[in-house]
């Protein structure tokens, strides 16, 4: 996402060339009813506050922006903008708003519903739950209509994502979202009005949505949006267990299925797999997330840097990658996956030792002084235990904790795993009602922003920073990162945060991936197994 500053009229406006490279086939076949597996049921579908990426994945073919990004090119090419301006000195933003385009609820596409989509995420009172969308616009000053189509984003100063999230901005129904009453708004958990090329026409709750192709949607006349969202109707099935979900790609009950390494290299064989059903190993320049355990760091147990590397050093990765994931993951040394710009190659993983994590969490005061097998150590008058669960999602994991839990045993620290429902677990997350959990982060964008997860103004109520993770030389870069406009100043920059921040221990990073797998149906076509920065199911389609 992206923020934008107002335009004064003494700059010069650029007016930048729109002109894209369209992707896909624009001969694909319409029609037909696309199966896929969203794994989960969205915590809720509100684009306002839902911070999963459950949510996400539906609302990306329902709910739109004024710009996307181009799959082969990464180019900005214009959605529900038609042109754009940017003043010369890269803080003044102005939007045409394409003419003719209608809300799936037949009301006309204003400019008012593109202001109060920006006015709602920087609502003061949090009215909206936008915590976490807030870091990316706070350098946005204001959203003002300056024509019957046109409207200017301001900008306090300069950001390198000002553009980035002003163009990213989710555009929604202003009559739908500024006051819904309690009865409305808590249908607008599972409801979503957008102007998209699908309708959301039918929640299961807890099973599966189907999406409707939205014949009125602007794109279809658009000769670079030809050869995408060529399904009829898409079915998002929920379906947690990843060996049902390959079972159900099997008997075609699903067309498209992502899949884990240990899936792709052990689920996936047998008489029908290279003939109705196929896997497919690829690789593409899309950003890639990872996994960790993080440490609440306002319990006592987790405050010494020295016992949260203690605990890093009990986590067994090397074991995991040749058990779990034959050898194609990396172990990740930091917050963001090793493959990016960003990264610093100086950093090194943090291994698996357990002699080392005994003797630094000895140093730090830890004993078994009641021979009970489990570490102890006074804390605030109170003798406690080096016991703590940690909260887990996915059932799919636990083998992975269940490692750490063993090794953790044998050193004398007590790990507990308590598996939690999907709703249950973010709810503990904006409460900050946990000692550690087990969660990953998505890759985000390729121009790395940590404001969201590591900066300590993101660590207030429902913000993404829950571990509380507080570190003034890190908040410091980053805000100088932010407003660094030269990529290659802003990686110095950021690969410093980057050793910083892997040097402080807060979470325990888990693994980095080096592939994507995915399982599809015979009746799936495609131009390739991936486009340079996404797999790119939108331009995908059903063989007749």
């Amino acid at each position: 996402m992206v923020s934008t500053k107002t335009i004064l009229a003494t700059f010069l406006l650029t007016l930048f060339s729109l002109s894209t490279l369209a992707v896909g086939n624009p001969a694909a076949a319409k029609g037909g009813m696309f199966k896929y597996n969203l794994g989960m049921g969205p915590t809720t579908l509100n684009p306002l506050s839902s911070t999963d990426a459950y949510a996400s994945s539906v609302q990306a073919y329902i709910i739109e922006g004024l710009a996307d990004r181009n799959a082969d090119t990464y180019e900005w090419q214009p959605v529900l903008a038609s042109s754009w301006e940017i003043s010369e000195d890269g803080t003044t933003y102005t939007f045409t708003i394409r003419d003719g385009v209608t809300w799936h609820d037949g009301k006309p596409l204003t400019v008012e519903d593109v202001k109060f989509s920006f006015d709602a995420i920087v609502d003061p009172d949090n009215k909206y739950k936008t915590a976490h969308q807030k870091p990316y616009y706070e350098n946005i000053a204001s959203a003002t209509i300056i024509g019957k189509n046109k409207i200017q984003f301001v900008a306090k100063k300069k950001y390198f994502k000002n553009f980035d999230v002003v163009a990213g901005l989710a555009i929604l129904p202003k009559h739908i979202y500024e006051n819904p009453s309690k009865k409305q708004k808590k249908k607008l958990n599972k409801t979503l009005v957008g102007t998209g090329p699908y309708i959301l026409t039918k929640y299961k709750r807890g099973k599966n949505l189907t999406l409707t192709r939205n014949e009125k949607w602007w794109g279809i006349n658009d000769k670079i949006r030809a050869g995408e969202n060529n399904f009829g109707s898409i079915l998002m099935r929920f379906v947690k267990d990843g060996t049902v979900a390959i079972q159900r790609l099997q008997k075609g009950d699903l067309d498209f299925n992502s899949l884990t390494v240990e899936e792709y290299q052990k689920k996936t064989s047998g008489p029908k797999w290279g003939k109705s059903v196929f896997k497919v190993k690829t690789q593409n320049k899309a950003p890639t997330g990872y996994g960790f355990i993080g440490w609440n760091l306002n319990n006592d147990l987790f405050k010494e840097k020295d016992v949260r590397v203690a605990l890093y050093h009990l986590l067994d990765r090397d074991k995991m990658i040749k058990k779990f994931r034959f050898g194609m993951s990396l172990p990740a040394t930091g917050p963001i996956y090793r493959q990016s710009i960003y990264a610093n190659s100086d950093v090194k993983p943090i291994l698996f030792d357990p002699k080392k994590a005994l003797k630094l969490l000895r140093k730090q005061g830890w004993a078994d002084t009641n021979k009970d097998g489990i570490l102890d150590k006074m804390i605030n008058g109170k003798r406690v235990n080096m016991s703590f669960t940690i909260l887990e999602p996915n059932k799919e994991f636990v083998k992975y904790l269940t490692i750490y839990k063993e090794d953790a045993k044998r050193a004398g620290v007590d790990v507990n795993i308590k598996f939690v429902e999907w709703n249950t677990f973010i709810k503990k997350l904006d409460e900050r009602s946990f000692e550690a959990v087990r969660l990953a982060w998505s890759g985000g964008s390729i121009d790395w922003d940590p404001k969201q997860v590591w900066h300590s103004d993101s660590a207030g109520a429902a913000g993404s920073n829950f571990i509380s993770y507080k570190n003034p030389k890190v908040d410091k870069l980053i805000d100088e990162a932010r407003v660094t406009l030269d990529q290659n100043a802003r990686i110095k920059i950021l690969k410093e945060v980057y050793k910083l921040i892997a040097e402080d221990v807060p979470y325990a990073f888990f693994f980095n991936e080096k592939y994507r797998f995915y399982g599809h149906t015979k009746r799936m076509s495609r131009e390739k197994d991936t486009y340079k920065f996404q797999v790119g199911l939108n331009y995908w389609w059903i063989t007749k």
